[in-house]
């Protein structure tokens, strides 16, 4: 496999795996319909940033040590699993009472005026904390490495280009939200998102969990 294919055969399947529907996208659109367009960037760039953090770290083989110790792959998965359970039982706690869904917008402006880089964190965590992302990176960039190049940069900016992809599929996601703001901005229909979004991200915090 030559470069320009390697670059073509790796940007059509990390871009099938981008848009294929996971925890990043549920968060990503939870948060750009109950949030606002504002809080789903931050969200999304701290995902990005997280998945491109774990490319670069399997890139110069830290990764690896995810496949090669079981001790590292499961205190990260279950410090990802219990993370994923809290912020999945925080929005279904909230979805179930109903409160406060009403008087969002301004409370959700303060917020954001008081914490400016809580949902970046917050996405960031959501991929730092999930080793299968790491696993997913050693295992699925080295097949898109020719044999004559320096694995370590193309291996980074493979990487890259994965980065890339995320933040346009997230952009559209969000632009998407946006032209339905009329409707996703009424109480009931938050209040479905929250818990339908805290169903999703516990779900793949009980996977991750269960995962051996």
């Amino acid at each position: 496999m030559d470069i320009s294919h390697a670059l073509i055969a790796f940007t059509l399947t990390a871009g099938l795996l981008t848009i294929t529907p996971g925890m990043d996208t549920a968060l990503v659109l939870r948060t750009a319909a109950v949030e606002g367009p504002r809080q789903a960037a931050k969200a999304a760039s701290g995902i990005v940033l997280g998945a491109l953090t774990w490319g670069l770290a399997a890139s110069v083989g830290l990764g690896a040590l995810l496949s090669a110790s079981q001790l590292a792959y499961n205190i990260l998965r279950i410090a990802g699993a219990a993370y994923l359970l809290y912020m999945g039982g925080q929005m279904l706690l909230q979805a179930v009472r109903g409160k406060g869904y009403a008087g969002q917008e301004a409370a959700q402006r303060a917020a954001s005026a008081r914490k400016p880089r809580s949902w970046f964190l917050r996405g960031m965590l959501t991929d730092l904390l999930n080793p299968k992302v790491g696993v997913f990176y050693v295992t699925f960039l080295p097949q898109f490495v020719p044999a004559y190049v320096n694995a370590t940069a193309f291996s980074m900016l493979l990487a890259g280009i994965h980065a890339v992809e995320g933040i346009v599929w997230f952009v559209l996601l969000i632009a998407t939200t946006k032209t339905l703001s009329r409707w996703l901005v009424r109480p009931q229909v938050k209040r479905g998102l929250d818990g339908v979004s805290g169903v999703v991200l516990m779900g793949f915090g009980g996977l991750l969990l269960a995962r051996r």
